[in-house]
């Protein structure tokens, strides 16, 4: 299982961070525009407090019958949220998210989000893995190793 680093040095960082003080409406547009389900939310000196995501608009937006245009992000982030960062392994990242039930995971060096990794990236990264080792027993079974 590898470190997180491998899957971030394959990929452009996929990075959208907004204020706080944003209204949900801003972020829903950001979001829909860069087909992302979340984004992270930051404080006035610039350091992570939240992410903000499908979910949250669901439960804590359109559910709680809160209007987009009038609610800022801080009022319905998740807030404080986990995060990892490169040199931790895959599969204590997705230990982490499953614990807290999240989908999303900022990364972070010396307390500064440099990427943010979902579920599926790290799924992804497994799955590729073990198709890997199927082609391979396939190849020591039929001898053509």
């Amino acid at each position: 299982m590898g470190n997180l680093s491998h899957i971030l040095a394959r990929r452009n960082p996929v990075l959208c961070v907004l204020s706080q003080t944003h209204s949900v409406a801003e972020a829903v547009h950001i979001l829909a525009e860069r087909e992302l389900g979340a984004l992270l939310v930051i404080n006035e000196a610039g350091r992570l407090t939240g992410i903000f995501s499908e979910r949250d608009l669901l439960r804590r937006v359109i559910a709680a019958g809160r209007n987009p245009e009038h609610t800022s992000l801080a009022e319905v982030m998740t807030k404080n949220p986990i995060t990892a960062t490169p040199d931790e392994n895959r599969e204590n990242a997705m230990a982490k998210m499953r614990s807290v039930g999240c989908r999303h995971l900022p990364i972070t060096v010396k307390g500064e989000v440099i990427d943010m990794l979902s579920m599926r990236d790290l799924l992804f990264v497994e799955l590729q893995e073990r198709q890997s080792e199927v082609v391979q027993l396939r190849a020591y079974i039929s001898g053509s190793y």
